[in-house]
């Protein structure tokens, strides 16, 4: 192994963003290495610093039992983490694990500048041996054309010669507490062999499930982006079955539990494509192909597809008002669920957005009730005001109520099926008999 690349139990980590992925995986890295997590949120690490994650992806137990809250008794030791929002905390470390967003602008194209601010961050600490890995979702090329020139102009050391990187995606679905990141398999990689071998036995040590190496970088970044790519094609696809069983009177849901009965049915089921990967990623690679010369017809037709369905659930819901003989401008909808998927607290990029602000381009009075949802973020973040989570809304007084999300607590409400109500259920979790429609 080159000499430049030091054993791996000498590894000190640090792991830049501390949100739905790094969190879990700096307190994993924590119970075998000393790991410093840096977060440009004074909030954030406050919040962790007392053993609290409102995020919900670690219990507060386990987080106490990893956490050093001072950092000279972390110095002292050789495992546990640290959460910091000085740059300088990351002086002593040698090996920075990024895990910050990637999002998309309003135009859809990718923002890599949260990658590009935590490469500066990084270069301006970059000591020669270090080990720079990248898990944020990028499309193939990022991490050696993006982001090693400002690791390079940052420090003034030279790439795969003073320090090297790597790619290794990350896997986490907020909210699974069964797939949780040390039971999901790792796809690694590295910038040379060396970088490449060290890599992946790094996180052999912390990851359960066991380590995919790579061929190269571009090969993981690749591998990652077609993951949540082919999940949006998919469901795309049932999405526009759903819409055009709607039309022909057929349950889509009876439809595909028959066609399930087949070995090789895969079980997609229509619904709104939201968060921070599925609903974002295809950009990505689109992004990419259409730099080299190629426009990519199915992966934008499916994007184009999943981000019709809230107002397609809009109009559905009038459209069932207007049979029943109810009054839509100024009546009152509501919407039950708002974040992005079931028993999570995560509110990134949910398109429960699209029903709201297509019901309320009919004057309608919408109403929105998620008891996993902060009320501030969802206010700061979509300028929607949630109901008191501590208090059931009265189901009576509204003309219509979207199900929008299968959150737990849901499937043990008493809704019943009225002339005077629509009862609408994006995710299919209520019995046919008392809805009047379902996706």
């Amino acid at each position: 192994m080159n000499t430049l690349l030091f054993p791996l139990e000498k590894s000190n980590i640090a792991v830049i963003g501390l949100g739905y992925v790094g969190l879990p995986l700096a307190v994993e890295f924590a119970k075998k290495f000393p790991v410093t997590g840096y977060d440009i949120s004074n909030s954030r690490v406050e919040e962790l610093s007392k053993g609290v994650d409102h995020t919900l992806e670690i219990e507060d137990k386990l987080l106490q039992s990893v956490l050093v809250r001072s950092k000279e008794d972390f110095n002292t030791q050789s495992t546990g983490f640290y959460p910091t929002c000085s740059h300088k905390d990351l002086a002593d470390c040698n090996v920075y694990i990024v895990t910050v967003p990637t999002p998309t602008d309003k135009h859809n194209r990718p923002v890599l500048t949260p990658m590009l601010k935590a490469s500066e961050a990084i270069g301006k600490v970059l000591k020669e041996g270090d080990v720079v890995i990248y898990e944020s979702t990028v499309y193939p090329g990022v991490t050696e054309e993006e982001c090693v020139p400002v690791l390079e102009k940052e420090s003034g050391l030279k790439f795969n010669q003073d320090f090297y990187v790597g790619y290794s995606p990350e896997r986490i679905n907020p909210g699974d507490k069964e797939h949780t990141v040390a039971k999901i398999l790792k796809v690694t990689s590295g910038s040379s062999p060396e970088a490449a071998d060290f890599i992946d036995g790094l996180y052999k040590l912390v990851i359960t499930a066991g380590t995919f190496k790579a061929s190269s970088i571009k090969v993981a970044e690749a591998a990652k982006v077609i993951e949540n790519s082919q999940r949006d094609i998919n469901i795309a696809f049932v999405n526009e079955l759903s819409k055009i069983f709607n039309l022909l009177d057929i349950d889509t849901q009876e439809v595909l539990e028959a066609a399930g009965t087949k070995w090789n049915f895969l079980p997609f089921r229509p619904g709104l494509v939201g968060g921070h990967c599925i609903g974002v990623d295809p950009f990505y690679l689109a992004q990419k192909a259409q730099e080299v010369g190629y426009h990519p017809e199915i992966i934008l037709a499916g994007r184009r597809l999943n981000d019709s369905m809230g107002k397609h659930v809009a109009t559905e819901v009038i459209k069932h008002m207007m049979r029943k003989d109810l009054k839509v401008m100024e009546s009152k909808v509501l919407i039950l669920g708002f974040t992005f998927k079931e028993d999570c607290p995560d509110v990134r990029n949910t398109r429960v957005i699209d029903i709201y602000r297509e019901l309320k381009n009919f004057d309608i009075n919408v109403d929105v009730y998620d008891p996993w949802a902060n009320a501030a973020e969802v206010a700061h973040e979509y300028h929607v005001q949630v109901l008191d989570r501590e208090k059931q809304p009265d189901l009576s007084s509204y003309s219509a109520i979207i199900l929008a999300v299968a959150h737990r607590e849901f499937k043990t409400w008493t809704i019943a099926k009225s002339d005077k109500q629509v009862v609408y259920d994006v995710k299919g979790i209520l019995g046919k008999d008392i809805v009047d429609a379902r996706l």
